[in-house]
Order: C-alpha cells, then sequence, then structure tokens
C-alpha cells in the first residue's frame, strides 16, 4: 500500500499543474474580460504588482517601498486618492481570484485525491476482507461514533451568497460550460464579500445551516450505506444510528459571546428542526411519485401531507420520530410482500436519514465559562438565603471544596421559580431550561451537553450538574451530560486528578450509570497551544488522554474524548486523521469528536465530494486501530520519554518568546490583531475581556493565530520546535529522533503539520521590522528560530524541502501564496504606515484601516486554514 500510494502521489503532483494551475491560468483570463469599470487596468497592472513583490521581498525591501517604486514607474501622475482606489481594486480582483482556485480545486476533486486510497472506505472494506476481519469491522462500527462539531469561531471570511454562487461555479467548472462561468465570474465581480455588519449568533447558525442541508443530509448517509453495502449489512439490522453525528455550536456557545441568548438558543434549535423537515418533505414528495402502488400510496401522500404540515408550523403531526419511522417501516413491509420490493431501497434510504438526523439534524451543545457558573451560583445562594433557605454565600465561600460540593447535591429548592435582577444569572437558569424545552421538541439528542470552559476543579463541574438535575426534571433521570474543557498547560497536567475525584462522588456516579458509564471530556489545542507552543501543547494532550483513559478505566469509566481543533496546526488542525489513525490502546477511542472550525467547514466539507472524503478519513483512522492492530507501531515507553524531553525543551524556547516584553507589544502594534474585531465576521467579541488594555490571557486563540498567519510569520504552528530538535541532537539523540520519525505516524503527522505551517511562512515579506528601533531583535529572534526550525525539520525528516512527502499540498500552497502575494504587500503597507506616518489626516487614517481588513479576508480565504 505504501509503494501504491507513493506512485499515486508523483503521479498527482505531475497532473496538479495540468488540471488545476493551468485551468486557473485560462479561467483567470477570463476576468479581464468582465464589464466593469478599470478592469482591464485593474487585470493588467495587478501581474506587474505581482512581481514587483516577489523581486523586492528578494532583496530585502519593505511593502512600502515596493507599493511606491510600483506607483513611481506604472501611475506616476496617480492622487493619492487614485492609488488607493487601485490598490482596493487589487484586492477586490486577488479576491476572486482566489474564489475561482477554490473553485477550480473543489471541481477537481476527485482527480486530485486518492478517494478509494488510504482512509477510504473503499480501502477499509478491502483491507478487513484481506485479513479476515469483516466480522471485527461490523462490531467495532456498530459501537463507535464520530461527532464532527460545527462551531461559530469567526474565521469563515465567505457570506452565504457567495457560498452559493461558488457552489453553482465548482459545478460549472467540472462541466466545462465556459458561458456560465463566464456569467458566474460576472455576478462574482457584482457580489460583495464582506458583510457590511456583524452577523448575529443566529445568522451564523443560519449560514451553517446551509451546510447541513446542501452537504452533510447527503455525503453522511451515502457513507453508512457504502459501509451496509460492503459489509452485507441490511439497513433493518443496523442499529448504530450515531455512526456519524453533527453537533452544532452557533447558538448554544456562550463563552465569551454576550449576544448568545437563551431565546437565541431555543431559535437555532427551531430552525435546526425547521431544516432538516424541509429535507424530510423534499424527500417524501419524491418518494410518492414513486410509490403509487396499492396499500403504499396512501400512506406516502399522508406522509408527505404530515411533513408539509409540520414544516409549514399548522400541525405537529409527529410528536417523535419513532412515529414517522414506525408509518415508514410500515409501508417498507407492505412494499416487501405484495410488490416484491420494488424500490424499497430508495424508501430504505429516507428511512436511514431519518434515523441518522431525527427531529434535530445537529445537536446543540451549550458553552459557559466556570467564572460564570461561580457567579451564577453565588446569586442563587444569596437569594435562597435571603428566604431563609440554606446558608449564606459568605458562609459557603469559607468552606473546601469537598465541602462546597456537598452542601451543592444536598440541595432541593426550586431554583427555577427564584427571580434575579442579574441577566447572566437568569439567562444561564433558562439556557439549562431550555436543553429541556429543545429536547422535548427536537428529541434526547437535539441538545444534551454542557460544556465547561476553563474547567479548573471538580466543582466547576458539579456546579453545572446540580443546575441540570434542579432545572431539568423533578427527578434524578435528567438528560444532560456535563463536559469539562481542559485548556491549558496547567489545566491538562491537573485534569486527571479532576476526574479522579469527580468519579469518587457517589451521586454523580450514579448519573453516569444511567449515562451508560461515559464521560464527555474536551481538550483544548488552541489555548493549550497559544499557552505552551505546539510541541508542548499536542503532547501535554496525548499525555493528559493516556492519563485520563486510566483514570476513567479503573473506575469503569469510558472516557469519551472532544478535541477542540481549529483549521491550522497551531489550532490542531492539518492532518488530524493521521493523529487518532496513530493512538495506540493507552487511549480511549470508542468515539472521535471533533470541532469543525471557519474555513476547514467550507474548505473540507463545503461540496459533498470533499466532504465525502475527510469523513471517511476519520472514520476509519477512528476504527483502524482496534479492528488492525499492526496498522501502526505504538509508541514505546523509551519514546515517549523522549518526546517529553523534545516537548519540554520546545515549551522552555516559546516561553522565552512569550515572556519577552516585547511579544504583547508587537502583537498590538505591528501586527493586525486589533483588527480582527471589526472584521464583522463573528458575533462574538475579540478578547475575554473588554477592557482596553491588551493582556496575553484575555487574546482568543482565534485572533492571536489568525494574527501570525496574516504576517506570515506562524510562530504558534512551528516556535521551539527548531530548538527543541536542536538541543536533543547536542545531548546525541538524533539518530533516535530519525528512528521515531520512521516509526511513528503520531510523531511523522506532529512533524509534518509543523511543516505545513513552516510552508506558508513568509519572513521575507517583514524582513523591513529586523532595522526596526522597537521591534528589530524580537523580529530576528523569531526569524533565527523559524530558520532553525526549517533546518531541524528537513534534518530529523530526511525531506529535502518542506512537504516534500505531500506534493499535491504543497503544490496548492505554492500557487495560492502566490496569488495572495500582492494583498501581504498591501496589508504590511498599510500597517507601516499606521505605525510609523505622522500627522495622518482622518481621511488616510480609516483609508489604511480598510485596506488592511479588506486585506485580511483575501489572505485567509486563500491560506483554506490559517486561523
Amino acid at each position: 500500500m505504501a509503494v501504491n500510494s507513493a506512485v499515486f502521489s508523483i503521479d498527482m503532483s505531475a497532473k496538479y499543474d495540468q488540471i488545476v494551475g493551468a485551468r486557473y491560468h485560462i479561467y483567470n483570463s477570463l476576468f479581464l474580460n468582465l464589464p466593469f469599470d478599470n478592469i482591464l487596468r485593474t487585470g493588467t497592472l495587478l501581474p506587474l504588482m505581482q512581481q514587483y513583490c516577489e523581486a523586492g521581498f528578494d532583496r530585502g525591501e519593505s511593502a512600502r517601498d515596493i507599493i511606491q517604486q510600483f506607483f513611481t514607474d506604472f501611475a506616476p501622475h496617480a492622487s493619492q486618492k487614485e492609488q488607493f482606489d487601485l490598490l482596493f481594486n487589487f484586492i477586490q480582483y486577488v479576491e476572486r481570484q482566489v474564489a475561482l482556485f477554490d473553485s477550480i480545486e473543489d471541481s477537481e476533486f476527485l482527480q486530485i485525491n486518492d478517494v478509494r486510497g488510504k482512509g477510504s472506505i473503499s480501502s477499509l472494506l478491502l483491507q478487513a476482507r484481506l485479513e479476515d476481519k469483516v466480522e471485527d469491522l461490523k462490531a467495532k462500527l456498530q459501537k463507535f461514533s464520530l461527532r464532527i462539531v460545527l462551531t461559530a469561531h469567526p474565521t469563515q471570511f465567505y457570506p452565504g451568497h457567495v457560498l452559493g454562487i461558488l457552489t453553482d461555479l465548482e459545478r460549472s467548472i467540472r462541466e466545462n460550460d465556459l458561458d456560465q462561468i463566464n456569467l458566474l465570474l460576472q455576478q462574482l465581480g457584482k457580489t460583495g464579500f464582506i458583510n457590511k455588519e456583524k452577523p448575529t449568533p443566529y445568522d451564523e447558525a443560519v449560514s451553517l445551516s446551509w451546510y447541513l442541508e446542501n452537504v452533510f443530509y447527503h455525503s453522511i448517509p451515502r457513507i453508512i450505506s457504502a459501509l451496509l453495502n460492503g459489509l452485507q449489512l441490511p439497513i433493518s439490522e443496523w442499529k448504530n444510528d450515531r455512526l456519524i453525528v453533527i453537533g452544532f455550536w452557533p447558538g448554544g456557545d456562550r463563552d465569551g459571546n454576550p449576544f448568545v441568548t437563551s431565546d437565541i438558543t431555543l431559535k437555532v434549535a427551531a430552525r435546526l428542526r425547521e431544516g432538516i423537515l424541509k429535507c424530510y418533505a423534499r424527500d417524501a414528495r419524491f418518494l410518492r411519485r414513486r410509490l403509487t402502488f396499492r396499500g403504499v400510496d396512501k400512506p406516502m401522500v399522508d406522509i408527505e401531507q404530515k411533513l408539509g404540515d409540520m414544516v409549514a408550523g399548522r400541525a405537529q403531526a409527529y410528536n417523535t420520530v419513532d412515529e414517522l419511522l414506525g408509518e415508514l417501516q410500515e409501508i417498507r413491509k407492505t412494499l416487501v410482500q405484495d410488490h416484491d420490493g420494488l424500490f424499497v431501497d430508495l424508501l430504505d434510504s429516507f428511512i436511514l436519514k431519518v434515523r441518522i438526523f431525527g427531529f434535530y439534524f445537529a445537536s446543540l451543545d451549550i458553552r459557559q465559562d466556570s467564572r460564570k457558573h461561580d457567579a451564577v451560583w453565588k446569586a442563587i445562594l444569596e437569594k435562597l438565603h435571603a428566604e431563609q433557605n440554606g446558608i449564606s454565600f459568605e458562609s459557603y465561600s469559607k468552606l473546601s471544596d469537598p465541602e462546597k460540593i456537598n452542601h451543592l447535591l444536598s440541595l432541593k429548592a426550586d431554583i427555577g421559580s427564584l427571580k434575579f435582577d442579574d441577566a447572566l444569572v437568569t439567562d444561564t437558569i433558562n439556557s439549562v431550561k431550555a436543553i429541556a424545552t429543545i429536547q422535548q421538541a427536537n428529541g434526547r439528542r437535539g441538545s444534551h451537553r454542557y460544556v465547561i470552559s476553563n474547567c479548573q476543579h471538580a466543582l466547576h463541574i458539579i456546579e453545572v450538574f446540580m443546575l441540570g438535575k434542579l432545572l431539568m426534571g423533578k427527578d434524578d433521570s435528567f438528560i444532560l451530560d456535563v463536559v469539562p474543557l481542559f485548556e491549558t498547560i496547567d489545566d491538562l497536567a491537573h485534569a486527571p486528578g479532576i476526574m479522579e475525584s469527580l468519579y469518587a462522588i457517589p451521586v454523580y456516579r450514579e448519573h453516569l450509570t444511567r449515562r451508560k458509564n461515559k464521560q464527555t471530556i474536551m481538550l483544548g489545542f488552541s489555548d493549550g497551544t497559544k499557552d505552551g507552543g505546539y510541541l508542548r501543547a499536542n503532547w501535554s494532550i496525548f499525555r493528559a488522554k493516556e492519563e485520563l483513559t486510566a483514570v476513567s478505566r479503573k473506575n469503569n469509566i469510558k472516557a469519551l474524548f472532544f478535541d477542540g481543533r481549529g483549521g491550522p496546526p497551531a489550532r490542531g488542525g492539518g492532518n488530524t486523521h493521521d493523529f487518532y489513525a496513530s493512538l495506540g490502546d493507552t487511549i480511549e477511542n470508542e468515539e472521535v469528536q471533533i470541532t469543525i472550525q471557519g474555513q476547514t467547514i467550507s474548505s473540507n466539507f463545503g461540496k459533498e465530494s470533499s466532504s465525502k472524503y475527510n469523513l471517511e478519513q476519520l472514520l476509519s483512522a477512528g476504527v483502524i486501530g482496534d479492528v488492525f492492530k499492526h496498522s501502526d507501531n505504538p509508541l514505546t515507553d523509551t519514546d515517549k520519554k523522549l518526546l517529553d524531553e523534545l516537548a519540554e525543551e520546545g515549551y522552555q524556547a516559546y516561553l522565552k518568546l512569550k515572556h519577552d516584553p516585547k511579544f504583547v507589544p508587537y502583537l498590538e502594534k505591528v501586527t493586525p490583531l486589533s483588527f480582527f474585531g471589526d472584521s464583522n465576521i463573528g458575533s462574538r467579541p475579540v478578547k475575554r475581556n473588554a477592557s482596553d488594555a491588551l493582556k496575553f490571557e484575555d487574546l482568543r486563540a482565534i485572533p492571536f493565530v489568525g494574527a501570525w498567519a496574516q504576517m506570515k510569520q506562524n510562530i504558534p504552528g512551528f516556535y521551539g520546535v527548531g530548538s527543541a530538535i536542536s538541543k536533543l541532537i547536542e545531548r546525541g539523540k538524533g539518530e533516535q529522533l530519525k528512528n521515531l520519525y520512521k516509526g511513528s505516524l503520531f510523531f511523522r503527522t506532529l512533524m509534518s503539520n509543523s511543516m505545513m505551517s513552516m510552508t506558508k511562512t513568509t519572513y521575507k515579506a517583514t524582513t523591513y521590522l529586523s532595522s526596526d528601533p522597537e521591534f528589530g531583535d524580537f523580529w530576528k529572534k523569531m526569524f533565527a528560530e523559524y530558520e532553525l526550525s526549517k533546518k531541524e525539520a528537513l534534518e530529523v525528516s530526511g525531506l529535502s524541502e518542506l512537504m516534500g512527502n505531500n506534493p499535491l499540498i504543497k503544490d496548492s500552497v505554492k500557487l495560492r501564496e502566490r496569488i495572495v502575494l500582492p494583498l501581504i504587500a498591501i496589508q504590511q503597507f498599510a500597517l507601516m504606515s499606521l505605525r510609523t506616518s505622522n500627522n495622518l489626516s482622518a481621511e488616510d487614517e480609516t483609508r489604511y484601516r480598510k485596506l488592511i481588513i479588506r486585506c485580511m479576508f483575501g489572505i485567509i480565504n486563500a491560506a483554506r486554514n490559517s486561523a
């Protein structure tokens, strides 16, 4: 398989320029013929601007010098306003070039990806047959679950109306419909790419619902059908309706977002229900046109009518999804008995969809910071004390944590009837009530998880547990999974002890028994990387998973790990499926749960082909270790000690940068960090704290990582890697690292993702900062680590160039970076002008700020996973 994969990689790399690069250049020329003002001038000058940027950066020139020279040579008489106008025209042109490139690459997805190769359902089934593991695979699939959680984090730069155009453009390119391509490019030219106003949380939910209705509704059932067909397993015998589940955060994620309220949560849940009912009604209409036989025609018409009534809000025809499934099963029975099973395959496909998506479509999670729950319980206890129903909060605050837990567990009060002046307290209570309301309307799977950010004690988990117990039901059978989230390096280290103490609480242990002895634990890559650097964060999470698995197994609990991953390697993204395939039996793997954010949703799951491919890769990675025990060499104790040492050295190197007094000022003054809040791409504020002063601990991971990506410096994705490897080589452990790279899929993936970050790094765009009086030394420190990391990564991997073992992605990155280079220069020009120019007019300052923000969109979209 390895040889075949290598041959395929070489063949595909050779074809990439032909099927993607060449087509891009052909279709790109169509822009010049669009009937817009100044389009010919813009399209003619832009390639010259690109050449000036490449040559100028190679010579170490600043973006300001490059752009000024460009105007001197090609627009010497242009006024300042005309210069700004041309730069804005360049930005708009490049934005559409990026969109075109995305559509071409997406249209050729099946040609440039080995969709039947390693990690595909086809490959999984073939391997099971060859190794006589079909029954083992069946058994694993009946209990395994892949959960993809769509988040509202602000890295999605294409508005919904643009996504629709790109979908049509991708289809037209695939069909070589030149006339339609030309029309759609004209439409793109006239369509705005940015939101004029910040989206509300509900807007974000509606935007992501597009993917549910147009992509996942089709791709997930087809994957499961392919599996069942390959395993020769009838749908009627398939019991695992949770094999692939979609989770949903927009409208439920309150952490740091004051605009998410309980009313929004209920509104989003209703929208999800409406969306799936519309899909069912459409399918029922199609089925009704096929099932025209005696005994099935009228029942099918009735089902179509009932679903239509529910969509229109005329009647609640079905109280539960089981009622609908019961009617469909009766139709199926008649089809088989009386009509030789004609069209039963179409009916089975519909039944499978209903079983997968229920009346909820996606399961809505609630998330809030533990410190908010502390405040809520303070208000509750004070109110109860005022009504002579318990101790005062002052007395409570003096108790030890175990005593506080016991006190909360002893409460029997009706806290749902209490009235509070604090909107946070009222809404937190209402948000817990909303979970029960959603379960009643959408089904139990519609919402059943409450994620606790900044979870640092068992008390934090019990606080939410008791809110659920007192607000969601009169008995102990309430349906709620309380999910602690551990993110920082310290929190990850303390997590096993916290869970050990939690499992020792009898009341909570009884609750887990009712939840089938399963405990979901979320681990955050984004804040871990921000806190401890790339190596330490990734390795700390691996170690934490091992210890949490051991603690849970000791208590007869099945740990379910929920990974909070972002798009880029710096936030746990990159080639994620190889991470799951590389985990040994020391880490629980009954489920793979992962957040999908921002552009990663559109780039990896935006089309049915890419969605199917990436879901299959994650599904296969999650089951392959158990079914085929020899799939990868697990890490030995010696390997783990080596990685402990490597991670610690990387951590110390990162801490030296993080604690440099120039670190936060550089982010604030040099990078576009402060502009993320003005980009109107998400409803959530950039900082957790509303104060004007920028504090590192208040920074959210997305703008933190995104700011480095905009600068093409990508610090969180590699910093410390070079220093760590260098230290171990000095200690004579270079060969051990090389052998580890060859033998461990985990370490190869860890290094490959970091090399991807370095491939997207362009320090020559900011060489001018090396002589900056305030930040020159700081820039040199970052650049030196980049050079060292690149050198040592190639040394350990044995590659001759970064990503040399993944030429397809390397070629894609290379083309994308070249397209977007003028935007990088324009943004640096604007940042430099704002920081160093004195006495700027208000009008010019506004223009520079707009340049920076507009460039952000194109840079992010071109990278596809940079924030």
